[in-house]
C-alpha cells in the first residue's frame, strides 16, 4: 500500500517549525512522527504539504493510496487499523479524521460516502507548538518499549553511576563514562555513536539521538529530547532539540523547541514561568495575537535557522520565527519575526544574501550542502513572513 502523509488542520498551529518542514517531520519522543509511521507500518511514506516544500518533500500517488494526518501518532493499535483499511473506509477520532484510502481519480474526498471506522483509544497528537515539549514524556516512554522490544542494550559502562539500569537502552557506538543517569523516574535512550562527557546528570526520561552530545556536566532533567547531531551543555529540562541544533554551554534551557540548524550562545537563559505563576500565552500565527497554552510552565520555542549571542534573556513563551540573529542585553520582544536581526534594542531585517551566507558555512561544517531548495525554502519563509517585521 503507498501511505502519504497529510499536514491537515494543525499546519498553521504548528509554525514556525512548520515554515520549513512537513507536520510529519517534527521530532516528539525519539523518532519524527514520520519514521514512527513507516517504523510501524512497514512502509515508505512521502507526504501532502505545502507547494513550497513540495520539492524537498514530495508526494508520491498510485492508483490506490492511504492518507494519514500527521498530527496523530501511531501506536500498535492504530498502526494496525490503519494498515487494514479498505476502499472507502475512513478512520476517525471524534470529529477529526485520521486515516483514509481512496484512489488518484478522486478530486475530492466526500466522507458521507464512506464507511466510517470510529477510534475510541488514546493516542499522542501534535496540534500546537507546546504539546511537542509537553507531550515528549509520553513520546519517549512509547517510542522506548517500541524501539527496545526484544533487543538487547549494550552494556552500562562500569564508571557510570546508574539507577534503574533496567529502563536504559544504549545502541552501539555510543560513549559515557562517569556520568550519573537515573531511569527511576522513565527511560533512558543512548542513541547510536552519541556521547555523554564525564560529569553529567541525567534524569529520565531522556532521548540522546544519533550522533548527538551532551556536553560535560550537563544537568538534564526529563522530559528531554536531543535531535541527531545536536549538543547539549548547561541546565536543560523538557525540551526537544530537532537535529543539528546546539546549546552547547552553561544556561538554563526549560520547556523549549529548537528547530534544526538553531545555536544558544553562553550563557544564555530562557524564563519557563511568569513572575506572576499566571497561564502562559505564546503567539499564533493563525490568529497573529497571543494564545492561550492551558500551561503554567512554557519556554522557548525557536524556528530553524535562528541563533542567539552570549548572555541572551528570553521572556517567558518566546516565539522566534527562522533565520533571527538575536543579540545584545535586556529581554527581546516575546515574538520575533523570522529574519530578524537585533535584540531588545530593535530589530532590523536580516537579508538573505547574509543569512545564506551563514547557513551555509553552517551547515558544511556538518557535511551537509545548503542547496537550491534549501534557498527556495527560506525565500518562501522571508517573503511569507514580511508582514511581521517592521521594514
Amino acid at each position: 500500500m503507498n501511505y502519504i502523509l497529510f499536514d491537515g488542520p494543525a499546519r498553521n498551529a504548528l509554525l514556525p517549525f512548520t515554515f520549513t518542514r512537513p507536520v510529519a517531520d517534527i521530532l516528539i519522543g525519539i523518532m519524527t512522527i514520520r519514521q514512527k509511521w513507516e517504523m510501524r507500518l512497514g512502509s515508505t511514506t512521502t507526504t501532502l504539504t505545502e507547494e513550497y516544500l513540495s520539492e524537498k518533500f514530495p508526494m508520491v500517488e498510485l492508483e490506490e493510496n492511504v492518507m494519514i494526518n500527521a498530527s496523530f501518532l501511531p501506536n500498535d493499535v492504530l498502526a494496525e487499523m490503519v494498515s487494514n483499511l479498505e476502499p472507502n473506509q475512513a478512520i476517525f477520532k471524534g470529529d477529526e479524521v485520521i486515516a483514509f484510502y481512496t484512489n488518484e481519480e478522486q478530486e475530492e474526498v466526500d466522507f458521507d460516502s464512506y464507511e466510517i471506522i470510529e477510534y475510541h483509544d488514546d493516542c499522542l497528537t501534535v496540534e500546537h507548538t507546546w504539546d511537542i515539549f509537553s507531550k515528549n514524556d509520553a513520546a519517549i516512554r512509547e517510542d522506548f518499549e517500541y524501539l527496545t522490544e526484544d533487543r538487547k542494550s549494550q552494556p552500562i559502562p562500569k564508571s557510570v553511576n546508574v539507577i534503574a539500569p533496567e529502563n536504559i537502552f544504549i545502541e552501539e557506538g555510543a560513549k559515557l563514562e562517569f556520568v550519573t543517569l537515573n531511569a527511576s523516574l522513565g527511560p533512558i535512550y543512548i542513541g547510536k555513536d552519541s556521547e555523554i562527557m564525564e560529569g553529567s546528570v541525567i534524569r529520565g526520561p531522556f532521548a540522546l539521538c544519533e550522533n548527538a552530545q551532551v556536553k560535560m556536566a550537563a544537568k538534564v532533567y526529563g522530559a528531554t529530547t536531543v535531535g541527531p547531531y545536536s549538543r547539549i551543555g548547561g541546565e536543560v529540562k523538557n525540551t526537544v532539540l530537532f537535529a543539528y541544533s546546539n546549546k552547547g554551554h552553561d544556561g538554563f534551557l526549560g520547556d523549549s523547541v529548537l528547530g534544526e540548524w538553531c545555536n544558544i550562545g553562553a550563557d544564555s537563559n530562557n524564563s519557563n514561568l511568569k513572575n506572576n505563576y499566571e497561564e502562559v500565552k505564546l503567539w499564533s500565527y493563525e490568529t497573529e495575537g497571543f494564545a492561550k497554552t492551558g500551561l503554567q510552565f512554557c519556554g522557548l520555542m525557536m524556528g530553524d535557522h535562528s541563533k542567539c549571542g552570549i548572555n541572551t534573556m528570553f521572556n517567558t513563551g518566546t516565539v522566534i520565527g527562522v533565520s533571527a540573529n538575536i543579540f545584545g542585553s535586556g529581554f527581546p520582544r516575546n515574538f520575533v519575526p523570522s529574519f530578524s536581526w537585533g535584540g531588545a534594542s530593535g530589530f532590523t531585517t536580516y537579508v538573505t544574501k547574509k543569512a545564506f551566507e551563514t547557513a551555509r558555512l553552517v551547515m558544511s561544517r556538518r557535511n551537509v550542502d545548503f542547496d537550491e531548495r534549501e534557498a527556495a525554502i527560506l525565500e518562501h519563509v522571508f517573503e511569507e513572513s514580511k508582514k511581521w517585521r517592521k521594514e
